[in-house]
């Protein structure tokens, strides 16, 4: 029989709904605290007219999540990147917009990322490769992934992964209809019917007095503060996050990347026209800065790119939002490390991580996705709460697996 013991998460970004998730489904009592008025963390949606997230938001197509997700209901309505904004799309390179990258940077592109080593910088072996140009085209491209201001000095076989997976054609990114909010939504509703008690505006700055194991799902810097653990520290990226509504116009480029430095703009009403009111659209684009950088040089390069591939967006300009995310951005891998590296899940004593920061593999949110199911695969484990799994995927869809053997993945 299942134990009456209950799981505590605390977090409730997409890592710890997941988490909370995968333990009601095995029969735990399950608790989860967010220290704001609603779930999401990072994945919230901003309530509109313009549908923002933190920053540019995609789902990969072929991540663990999407299969997750669509078993539970939970995926919903998704936009692919339409067949005639892939002919929008420029690259930034020499100064000047061109259709089509250096052919050399698709050639690498398509190296599989076992082909690269662990243990050398991006840039020293994709210039062997490639040659420099390429090597440097290449390793800004991959920033759309990646949120760092120099990709080319993290590991190869870091960087050579989402550069193989971002070029993937057909491309795996997708888009939540609405914003990742209506994922988001889904999963609290999920939740709900599980049986989670969910309680909002509800900041933990202490570990509560348990009764059972606790997933903390917040960001490390968080984790660190809550659990006193100073070794709780990996390096992650630091942005500038622009988003811009503008009067449609429709010669718009789609995207813009940058090749020339780390830079990315994106017209995400391309796919989900409702992300914008009628007659204007919505671009969001990232711009990665050097530490001690100022946010003024940011937003300097996001002008030059706009200038260059929107040169009236001044005129046309209807909303404007800037932020500097600074460790919000996932994890990086320096040479000589991998996902292995980064801060266990387990931490001993009941005691368990979640998020994109911490020792699980994927891209973007495969992270906070992985750590989440094992983090509660663990907890489950400890407690003795594990019971027959409870779902609402169809009958004929296959039983969810109890959780991921990170030693394999």
């Amino acid at each position: 029989m299942p134990s009456t013991r209950t799981i505590t998460v605390i977090g409730g970004g997409f890592a710890g709904l997941t988490a909370a998730i995968t333990a009601a489904e095995s029969g735990a009592r399950v608790t989860l605290y967010e220290a704001h008025r609603a779930p999401g963390g990072r994945a919230r949606t901003a309530g509109g007219p313009y549908r923002t997230n933190e920053g540019p938001h995609a789902l990969y197509c072929r991540g663990p999540h999407w299969a997750w997700l669509k078993q539970r209901g939970l995926l919903g309505p998704m936009a692919a990147v339409p067949l005639r904004e892939a002919a929008r799309f420029r690259f930034h390179r020499g100064g000047a917009l061109r259709r089509t990258p250096p052919a050399a940077l698709l050639r690498l592109a398509r190296r599989t990322p076992e082909q690269a080593p662990v243990d050398s910088d991006f840039t020293t072996w994709a210039t062997a490769h490639a040659g420099p140009a390429a090597a440097r085209a290449a390793a800004h491209y991959a920033a759309v992934a990646l949120f760092h201001h120099d990709p080319g000095s993290l590991s190869a076989r870091f960087v050579q992964e989402r550069l193989h997976r971002a070029t993937a054609l057909p491309p795996e990114a997708h888009y939540p209809r609405g914003g990742w909010g209506e994922v988001i939504d889904r999963m609290v509703a999920h939740a709900w019917n599980l049986g989670v008690r969910i309680e909002t505006s509800a900041r933990v700055d202490a570990l509560p007095h348990r009764t059972g194991p606790v997933i903390v799902a917040t960001s490390l810097d968080a984790a660190r503060r809550l659990l006193k653990d100073p070794a709780l520290t990996w390096p992650s990226g630091r942005t500038v996050l622009l988003d811009l509504a503008l009067r449609t116009h429709r010669k718009d480029p789609f995207i813009v990347s940058d090749l020339d430095a780390p830079g990315w703009l994106e017209r995400f009403t391309a796919q989900d026209p409702s992300l914008a009111p009628a007659g204007e659209q919505l671009l969001q684009g990232q711009f990665p800065l050097a530490p001690h950088r100022p946010k003024a040089d940011g937003i300097a390069h996001a002008e030059r790119l706009l200038d260059a591939g929107f040169p009236d967006w001044r005129e046309r300009t209807t909303w404007r939002r800037e932020a500097l995310a600074h460790g919000r951005t996932g994890a990086v891998d320096h040479p000589g490390t991998t996902w292995r590296d980064r801060p266990a899940i387990d931490r001993g004593d009941g005691i368990y991580l979640a998020g994109d920061q911490v020792a699980a593999p994927g891209v973007l949110a495969e992270v906070a996705f992985t750590s989440g199911i094992e983090a509660a695969t663990l907890a489950l484990r400890h407690s003795g709460a594990a019971g027959p799994a409870r779902t609402t995927a169809p009958a004929s869809a296959p039983a969810p697996s109890p959780g991921l053997d990170l030693k394999h993945a």
